[in-house]
């Protein structure tokens, strides 16, 4: 049997008292507002209401705004172990979060927070209140305008309150568990980190073919060939069909590319989030294992088409001549369009107000093409790489959210207990 369980079994034989916060209350009170002009560098410590959203935690000690009492007509303090709930907010799932002031300062609390002092363990007041029992009693009486507000005030929420020594080692058990998942993401963080700067470095040093950095050990370097991208590529610029024309984008099945595709779905692009109609095109669509690059506006960021399709206007297009496709393999010249990119960032024309990359000047970008083999050595080696690091992208999210997911399925099941008079509970 844990030590939970044996302190529950001891204190506890018959179950758990549930309160409602009104009754562990030893005082309830609003804030006052406290207006933006009257935030200081220094002052009184204090807290507004959408910084319990945006900012604190389950738990805080340090206030991240400042105000001068003296501006204030009617200052509402609180302190050390107090509770403070956002009672407006922008979303029903989290109207009325809560948060526990452990620091030892005497702060003040700004308008549409309510202030809970009691009794109790501060922290162990905050982890059950961040359940999905006490929530869905935060929630029921939502009011939704423009943003969402709580009616239901906080002291009808009932939570269970065993005593103080289980409430402690509870609120232990959760520190540690929450510990071990920020250490965890702290590793993932830090791994993902170490593998996207080996990748740049290889990435970097694979692709310097920059005849200004040959030395007399890097013949290979100084014989590869360079050709101007305007020898190399057939461009096309991109272009958007007539809104006004329903027939042009009704049941369309042409991809059609803009910058939000390349940032939603990576550089390797299979489809897009918008279509066209055939009856939208003009000219030729881009050809399968081309590459796109965003020149006007936002300059350089770029992807290989896997299908063929279009694109708005910010976008230009590069097909591969046919006299360069035998030695030009597209997914090298994909990888080297990074060195493109950065080019085409520095030579940008910003004079206009909105920065735009010429197709006079893409043209002139020398591009390498060294011997088949190095390129495709080159992309086996970065494509190693990508997929790393695309797994730890990827995998990072998904391990953060099983945690999350694991942590308050452990939470709500410690703060689970049966009421008092009902069976005792089973052992943890």
């Amino acid at each position: 049997m844990s030590k939970l369980s044996a302190m529950i079994k001891e204190l506890c034989p018959d179950g758990v008292e549930y309160k409602k916060l009104g009754e562990i209350a030893t005082n309830f009170f609003r804030g006052a507002g406290i207006k933006r002009d009257e935030l200081t560098e220094t002052g009184i410590p204090c807290v507004r209401y959408g910084e319990i959203y945006t900012t604190y935690g389950l738990y805080f000690d340090t206030c991240i705004s400042y105000t001068d009492a003296s501006l204030l007509t009617n200052p509402k303090y609180f302190e050390h172990g107090d509770i403070l709930f956002a009672v407006t907010g922008e979303s029903v799932e989290e109207i009325a979060k809560s948060t526990a002031y452990i620091g030892y300062e005497k702060c003040v609390a700004g308008g549409d927070i309510v202030v809970l002092q009691h009794q109790q363990d501060p922290k162990y007041l905050s982890y059950v209140l961040s359940t999905e029992m006490a929530q869905r009693q935060k929630s029921r009486g939502r009011v939704k305008s423009k943003v969402v507000h709580s009616n239901v005030p906080a002291k009808k929420i009932e939570i269970p309150v065993p005593p103080l020594a289980i409430q402690q080692e509870i609120v232990k058990l959760l520190d540690n568990f929450t510990e071990l998942t920020a250490e965890l993401t702290a590793e993932l963080t830090a791994e993902l980190t170490l593998r996207k700067k080996q990748y740049s470095f290889y990435r970097d040093s694979l692709l310097n073919f920059s005849r200004d950095d040959v030395d007399d050990t890097a013949s290979s370097v100084a014989e590869t060939p360079h050709y101007m991208v305007g020898d190399i590529f057939n461009i096309q610029n991109g272009y958007t069909p007539s809104k006004k024309e329903d027939t042009y984008w009704e049941n369309g099945t042409i991809p059609w590319y803009r910058l939000e595709d390349i940032r939603t779905q990576g550089r390797i692009l299979y489809d897009a989030i918008q279509h066209v109609h055939s009856f939208g095109v003009k000219g030729n669509l881009y050809p399968t294992k081309s590459l796109l690059m965003s020149t006007t506006a936002t300059i350089g960021e770029y992807a290989l088409l896997m299908t063929p399709s279009l694109s708005n206007q910010q976008m230009t297009n590069f097909a591969i001549k046919k006299e360069f496709e035998d030695v030009l393999d597209v997914k090298f010249a994909f990888y080297y369009f990074h060195v493109f990119a950065e080019w085409c960032k520095k030579n940008a024309n910003q004079s206009g107000g909105m920065p735009i990359i010429t197709t006079g000047k893409l043209k002139i970008f020398s591009f390498p093409i060294p011997p088949l083999e190095t390129q495709a050595k080159i992309v086996s080696i970065l494509d190693r790489f990508d997929v790393l690091c695309h797994d730890l992208v990827q995998g990072l999210p998904a391990e953060i959210a099983a945690r999350k997911k694991q942590y308050e399925y452990y939470r709500d099941k410690l703060l689970t207990f049966p009421r008092k008079g009902e069976s005792t509970r089973s052992a943890q």
